[in-house]
């Protein structure tokens, strides 16, 4: 099954270069372009992408407004930012949002199309490296000293999902390294979030590197 793309942006230049790159893969389908992020919301609405491609800087609504609008009525949907500005005040509060990862225009075709097969396989299409620029962001933010204490009752078996998940990995390359079913991954993913308080993976994934988990 092919995987639905909404594409985002308020350059149609860019829109026609991100449609020709999809169409030339056998399993991604671009099934509508927005140009700016109230035309997003009602497609999103109507479409029910798996990936909603997303730029930041748009005219009438922005794509932090955008995908706090989607996710709020398709928490299933997943949104992959898509933009030029890779500083920390632009790719903090699309985390926040919840968006699955972002990456910059800048990135080579085949980061791209990965990016987007790792969204839909419920992966987060970023680099350790931004990640942890935002975790220091959230740290100076928060001014939370303790981390660890969120993990004070999880298991070992839970601390292992934990760190592949920081790391970027989806359900299905996480039972993979872990030799576990992804039912099972499922279910470790499940209790970190209710230990944790977290509300979705994209705070466990910051919860992991804020502990040091995926160095190494």
């Amino acid at each position: 099954m092919s995987i639905r793309v909404l594409l985002v942006d308020d350059q149609r230049l860019v829109r026609a270069g991100l449609r020709a790159l999809c169409a030339a893969e056998a399993d991604i389908d671009v099934v509508g372009e927005a140009g700016d992020g109230h035309e997003a919301v009602r497609l999103a609405e109507r479409l029910v992408p798996d990936v909603v491609l997303m730029d930041l800087r748009m005219p009438r609504m922005d794509g932090i407004a955008a995908t706090t609008a989607i996710l709020a009525h398709r928490p299933a949907v997943r949104v992959l930012v898509l933009t030029t500005f890779d500083d920390d005040d632009h790719l903090f509060p699309a985390l926040a949002v919840g968006a699955c990862g972002f990456l910059v225009k800048d990135a080579s075709p085949a980061q791209l199309l990965d990016g987007i097969r790792r969204a839909a396989r419920d992966g987060h299409p970023f680099s350790p490296d931004v990640l942890r620029r935002v975790v220091d962001r959230a740290l100076a933010a928060n001014r939370d000293p303790q981390p660890a204490a969120a993990l004070v009752d999880a298991t070992e078996r839970e601390r292992d999902v934990l760190a592949l998940l920081g790391a970027g990995l989806s359900n299905a390359e996480i039972g993979e390294r872990l030799r576990l079913a992804v039912t099972t991954v499922k279910t470790h993913v499940g209790n970190l979030m209710t230990k944790t308080g977290s509300t979705n993976r994209v705070q466990l994934a910051v919860l992991a590197v804020r502990m040091g988990l995926t160095d190494g």
